[in-house]
């Protein structure tokens, strides 16, 4: 005689439904969410994102190294994880839109700099006086670096990899772009100075922060007004 299935208890169902609503948002609505949900996550992820990557920028115009190197913009996305968890968004999309964050002040640094660079630069001739790095060494990504002097015989404090190549010899002169202010680091130039978009290597990374922000805020979508901190006790009655 076959053994009937015990059905699942009432509390057990509302115990997973409280876990997956706590995991990724409960998501209480039928057909398309509401409209002001998804203008709401849109609007956070665009702020959260100008305000990452204007921090980093406004750090490398004005010199201010807390700023340039992105330690602001992590500020600026643990806000966002804070607001996402106020309004009860998912734990999984919390921490997705958190690690995007970061990974979006890590990488504005860079281009932030381009973008100065492009700014108030000048391009100056500089005097090769070493070559070091290369496929087969420990640092350097592979790169070969070049130790140059300026236009007055002093030497660079940062090494040169754009332009700087397996042919370049000491003697040699590369197209350096120098900072007006001195506030960022100078640039080599590799086959002629052009004027980056400065969110154009941060396209991906923000625009997927956008959406995960998005998916946080509608998800947290809730039409009952149960306390939701709390699981039920899989000892009442269903």
């Amino acid at each position: 005689m076959r053994r009937r299935r015990r059905p699942v208890a009432a509390p057990e169902q509302g115990l997973m439904e409280y876990l997956r609503s706590t995991v990724w948002g409960p998501a209480e609505f039928v057909g398309m969410p509401p409209r002001w949900l998804a203008v709401e996550g849109l609007l956070a992820g665009c702020v959260a994102v100008t305000m990452i990557t204007g921090t980093v920028v406004a750090g490398a115009w004005y010199g201010i190294p807390g700023l340039a190197t992105g330690e602001g913009g992590l500020v600026c996305a643990a806000a966002l994880a804070l607001y996402l968890r106020a309004v009860r968004a998912g734990r999984a999309l919390i921490g997705i839109v958190a690690v995007l964050g970061v990974c979006l002040a890590f990488q504005a640094p860079q281009p932030a700099v381009g973008w100065v660079l492009a700014e108030r630069g000048r391009v100056e001739s500089v005097v090769v006086t070493s070559v070091d790095g290369g496929p087969g060494a420990p640092s350097g990504r592979g790169r070969y670096l070049c130790s140059v002097t300026d236009r007055d015989g002093v030497p660079l404090e940062v090494r040169i990899w754009r332009g700087c190549g397996q042919t370049t010899r000491p003697g040699d002169t590369l197209t350096v772009v120098y900072d007006s202010k001195g506030r960022v680091p100078p640039r080599g130039v590799d086959g002629g100075v052009s004027r980056p978009v400065l969110f154009g290597e941060l396209g991906g990374w923000a625009v997927a922060l956008v959406a995960a922000c998005v998916v946080a805020v509608v998800r947290s979508c809730r039409l009952s007004h149960a306390e939701p901190d709390a699981p039920p006790s899989p000892w009442s009655g269903p």
